[in-house]
């Protein structure tokens, strides 16, 4: 009978498309990155979805994040999202959690109910954290790095963390995860060199925090995609 995957059945076979619908991946960040993870999932036929992000959308998302328009600006990234993938799949089933994840709440995650996990948060702590987790809990995950400051979205590759090179964010991360003893993860990562970002009229660097960096509409949306496709693959064994 015909249906929405019905095309995507075609592709993968109908026992895999049930692999799909029987799967909980959880997404971590629901940003430029993992918005676009989400939305690839859910279109796939993934049957629960647990998004985590405590972001609301802003006018500055609307260049590149697949949540934001001017008519969701201060809603949170994962209610729009969850909105999206009812009209994408009525039968999927998503829990939304409006929080950061960080090392001190990860008690409230059971990272062993999901079957995949995916970090596409900011933060090199948080994501430390949620790998740790996942591999503590024999769940697949896979992390995505650096997306900001590039123009060129097929330079992204899909690799083991020890083969990552170029990438800062990468760098840290293999440091890190090598310290803690923690081998074998999968990662999106571009070896593109960071293009160092004008500052827009009118902000003042001085009062910000951290750099904000350069982003476009190409370039995290096609990491996004590429590790959604990961997931798909990896859940439904056609690698």
């Amino acid at each position: 009978m015909i249906n929405q995957f019905s095309r995507t059945e075609l592709l993968i076979g109908s026992e895999n498309i049930n692999k799909l619908k029987n799967s909980t991946v959880a997404v971590f960040g629901i940003g430029g990155v993992g918005g676009f993870v989400a939305e690839a999932l859910a279109r796939a036929g993934i049957g629960h979805l647990v998004l985590i992000d405590n972001d609301t959308v802003s006018l500055t998302n609307i260049n590149r994040q697949i949540v934001a328009l001017h008519s969701t600006i201060g809603k949170y990234k994962t209610e729009v999202m969850r909105d999206r993938i009812a009209d994408i799949n009525p039968d999927a089933i998503v829990e939304v959690h409006n929080c950061f994840y960080l090392p001190e709440n990860k008690d409230d995650f059971d990272f062993s109910k999901y079957d995949y996990v995916v970090d596409a948060v900011d933060t090199v702590a948080a994501k430390l954290s949620i790998i740790e987790e996942a591999k503590r809990c024999n769940v697949p995950v896979i992390s995505s790095m650096g997306a900001g400051n590039k123009l060129n979205p097929t330079m992204f590759e899909v690799a083991d963390i020890s083969k990552t090179s170029v990438c800062p964010l990468a760098k840290v991360m293999r440091y890190e995860l090598k310290k803690r003893g923690i081998k074998n993860v999968k990662v999106v990562y571009s070896k593109e060199p960071a293009i160092k970002a004008s500052v827009p009229e009118g902000y003042d660097e001085s009062t910000s925090k951290r750099s904000v960096p350069g982003s476009i509409s190409f370039v995290p949306s096609v990491a996004g995609l590429i590790v959604a496709g990961e997931v798909i693959k990896d859940i439904s064994g056609i690698n």
